[in-house]
């Protein structure tokens, strides 16, 4: 724990404290902290802090990494004198920092910095190690040190560290080192200059540096390069900005750039979002009835093949682009999963529970598994269009990117968009300068059609729906999430998706010719009456169904009544007679012909056999039927009938299609979730339950705010464990005690039977305060009464 990140907390008000948590969720994430050092611990915590920087737009990063140049001299003055710019510029953006705990000032104005952020940059603004460090921890001993000395003409009396300030000032000092190199050997400054500005680490000939007479060498003899290796050499820090000059500043882009935008028509950019959310859920409901009544095959080494994403688009009347899009997208929202069974991707129960939901709230399903997908559909690579499903190296960097550039459409004002793909590149680039640059360019125009196809971009602008969506990127949730996303659950979404979806048409016009016209986008519930009763002809500005006898039956296989089917049809529009009487034919027709379903069928050469069988009282649970003598017909499948009469004490034997004896293996039963980029996962058919709420910043600032300190003393956890639970044997004292002074997990369980799996304790009195899993709260345990402790690992 750092104790000034610690004296700065105690400093703050409730309001800058709950500032501070506001963006460090991490940080009060259960079991949250109870005490400032605690709270502490996790600000400085190493992943959650590098976490918390990729985050950052560039300003805050640049004064970082000045922050890491001018090392424990930085305050506010001497961080603006550096960047060549006012105090009054810095510190707004110094304080964004604050408020991320990446750094803060202590009692004196000196700016600390967590740990992690100095293993970010190896070489913060293009500069190496500071020179005391090479001098210090280099193989030099005093007398080395004085030979330095003497070639740069300084005192070589005193110690080690006397001789390491006098050559650290003096190489720190532009002029002196200017005034050095005017007896450097030919070619030492640009050899230099490639170090101060190119560097700080360059591979080099070694021989150079043991060669008297170069400039490698006269360089190493007086401390202005170090060669770590035979062929590597680096310059110390101080060197190199002393070769930079005293006019040199590094980057500070406090605004961000300015790009070139256009103006967009804001009532045409929502009215094609009113045009494609409703589309968009449409085909998403028809792609997965197709993958219902055909199971989608995957390839040997994973992913959909390009033949059979172009027949699924075929046969739902949807483009490619969009069926790779919806394909992805249904992966990751667990709505589609791979049936080994069936042998391939089947829809799931999630996707039952999907379809009875409102439109909304099913097009927000989508919005929020494309939201948090790890991959981009619509992405070309050399040309071509990368395997749906299929292994993406990029991984969650693609998510990022996608949260980046919808963040900075939303950025701009209402009607403008951005005038050219490479200014929106630069404005994405400033928004987050730590994702790879060559990735972003070519995932933007990727994002942008995803985004069109979704109702969030219209153009290079985004729709209200998108904006929406924007400002989700810290609750995107990860692509392997089972629990409901947040995003799924935040208001401004719930309003905007029902909004792009209110001017969908739940009305038809239904003609004589036996034809039914929506007029603009068709609602879900409406697009689904008529997929199942009429056959889809065209869609765009209008969509129009066609219905045929062939296409009633459909409806009547699928479970319709003639007359519920047309008491449906008839609250999307009036009926013409010619529909109403194709309806009923059909009907009075439907059924005239019955098929019965047979599992399997038994057969043997003995009718006195068989006779037996279909009479024995064991085996009526397989509803036997005798069709012939020989032939018996069962409800039940061929491996439960064959378990059946094998328990009963006969030996029936298994037989394929051609009358061949066959002994199959058991299929494996289940199902797995096949998510984009190869992770397969196996399928949790419970259902989606709510994650839990994000913690309340305030509340928490609160709570520690007025936190008291622990009244147990350091050193006693012990000594009060062994004198209160005494039911404990001396193992389990021991494991109670690390609860206490550790944080870890343990399962105790009570007298009167109660369990409970608890951490983070801390003793009061007679009592163990600790975090409980199940109650997702700190509780209180009687020592007296914890009869027994077992690790929960």
């Amino acid at each position: 724990m750092d104790d000034h990140l610690l004296g700065w907390l105690t400093t703050l008000d409730e309001d800058r404290l709950a500032r501070v948590l506001a963006n460090r969720p991490d940080a009060i994430a259960a079991p949250w902290p109870r005490r400032l050092n605690t709270l502490a611990e996790r600000l400085i915590d190493n992943l959650a802090v590098m976490e918390v920087m990729r985050g950052l737009p560039l300003p805050p990063l640049e004064l970082l990494q000045a922050c890491l140049v001018i090392g424990d001299r930085a305050t506010e003055d001497e961080l603006a004198r550096f960047l060549g710019v006012p105090t009054c510029e810095v510190r707004p953006w110094l304080e964004h920092v604050y408020d991320h705990a990446l750094a803060w000032p202590g009692p004196d104005g000196r700016i600390h910095l967590a740990d992690a952020v100095a293993r970010w940059w190896t070489a913060p603004c293009g500069l190496g190690d500071s020179l005391a460090s090479f001098l210090e921890a280099w193989t030099l001993n005093v007398e080395e040190l004085r030979r330095v000395s003497r070639r740069l003409g300084l005192s070589t009396q005193g110690g080690k560290r006397q001789l390491i300030g006098r050559i650290c000032a003096t190489l720190s000092d532009s002029d002196q080192l200017g005034a050095l190199l005017a007896d450097a050997p030919d070619g030492t400054l640009g050899l230099l200059d490639d170090f101060a500005w190119d560097g700080p680490v360059r591979s080099v000939n070694g021989e150079r540096f043991t060669v008297e007479g170069t400039a490698e060498k006269w360089a190493a003899d007086r401390g202005l390069l170090f060669r770590t290796r035979w062929d590597i050499a680096e310059m110390p820090r101080e060197v190199a900005l002393a070769l930079r000059g005293p006019d040199y500043h590094p980057p500070f882009t406090p605004e961000p750039p300015d790009v070139a935008t256009v103006r967009v028509d804001t009532a045409a950019a929502e009215h094609e979002m009113c045009l494609a959310a409703p589309h968009v859920v449409d085909r998403a409901a028809a792609l997965l009835e197709n993958t219902d009544k055909t199971p989608l095959p995957l390839l040997k080494n994973g992913g959909v093949g390009v033949r059979e994403v172009r027949r699924v688009a075929r046969e739902t009347g949807s483009t490619e682009a969009e069926t790779r899009l919806l394909l992805e997208v249904c992966a990751v929202a667990r709505l589609i999963a791979l049936d080994e069974t069936a042998g391939g991707l089947v829809p799931t129960e999630r996707f039952d529970a999907w379809r009875l939901e409102d439109a909304p709230a099913r097009l927000r399903v989508l919005l929020s598994a494309w939201w948090r997908m790890e991959r981009s559909s619509l992405r070309r690579q050399d040309g071509r269009y990368p395997t749906v499903l299929g292994d993406d190296a990029a991984g969650e960097t693609v998510a990022r990117i996608r949260w980046a550039v919808l963040g900075a459409l939303a950025g701009l004002p209402e009607g403008a968009a951005f005038a050219t793909l490479p200014e929106l590149v630069q404005a994405v680039h400033w928004r987050a300068p730590l994702l790879d640059r060559e990735l972003l360019a070519a995932c933007c125009p990727a994002v942008l059609e995803e985004g069109r196809l979704l109702g969030l971009v219209s153009g290079e602008s985004a729709t209200s729906l998108g904006r929406a969506l924007a400002h989700l990127g810290a609750v995107a949730g990860a692509e392997q999430d089972e629990q409901v996303p947040e995003v799924e659950h935040d208001p401004a979404l719930i309003e905007h998706s029902t909004k792009a979806l209110a001017g969908a048409q739940r009305t038809a016009l239904f003609g004589p010719d036996l034809t039914a016209v929506v007029t603009g986008p068709p609602s879900a519930e409406l697009a689904s009456l008529l997929d199942r009763a009429a056959d889809r002809e065209s869609k765009g500005a209008a969509s129009v169904w066609r219905f045929s006898p062939a296409s009633v039956r459909r409806a009547l296989d699928a479970g319709h009544g003639a007359e519920s089917l047309l008491a449906d049809l008839a609250r999307a529009g009036t009926l013409p007679q010619a529909l109403t009487y194709l309806i009923r034919d059909v009907a009075r027709r439907h059924g005239e012909v019955t098929v019965t379903t047979v599992a399997c069928i038994i057969q043997g050469s003995d009718p006195g056999l068989l006779a037996e069988i279909a009479a024995h009282r064991r085996l009526s649970k397989l509803g036997l039927r005798q069709l012939a003598p020989t032939v018996l017909a069962s409800s039940q499948p061929a491996e439960r009938t064959l378990a059946a009469l094998r328990e009963a004490g006969y030996a029936p034997v298994p037989v394929d299609d051609t009358g061949e004896i066959t002994i199959r293996r058991e299929p494996p039963g289940g199902k797995l979730i096949l998510l984009p980029g190869g992770q397969v996962a196996e399928l949790d058919t419970t259902p989606f339950a709510l994650a839990e709420p994000p913690p309340d910043p305030r509340e928490h600032a609160r709570r520690l705010m007025h936190a008291r300190d622990p009244e147990r003393q350091p050193g006693q956890t012990w000594a009060v464990i062994g004198r209160l639970a005494s039911r404990l044997p001396t193992a389990q004292q021991s494991l109670l005690g690390f609860v206490v002074d550790r944080g870890v997990r343990a399962m105790i369980t009570l007298t009167d039977g109660i369990t409970a799996t608890i951490s983070h304790g801390e003793l009061r009195r007679n009592v163990l305060d600790a975090w409980c899993e199940e109650a997702g709260d700190y509780l209180e345990f009687p020592l007296a009464e914890i009869s027994s402790v077992t690790s929960a690992y």
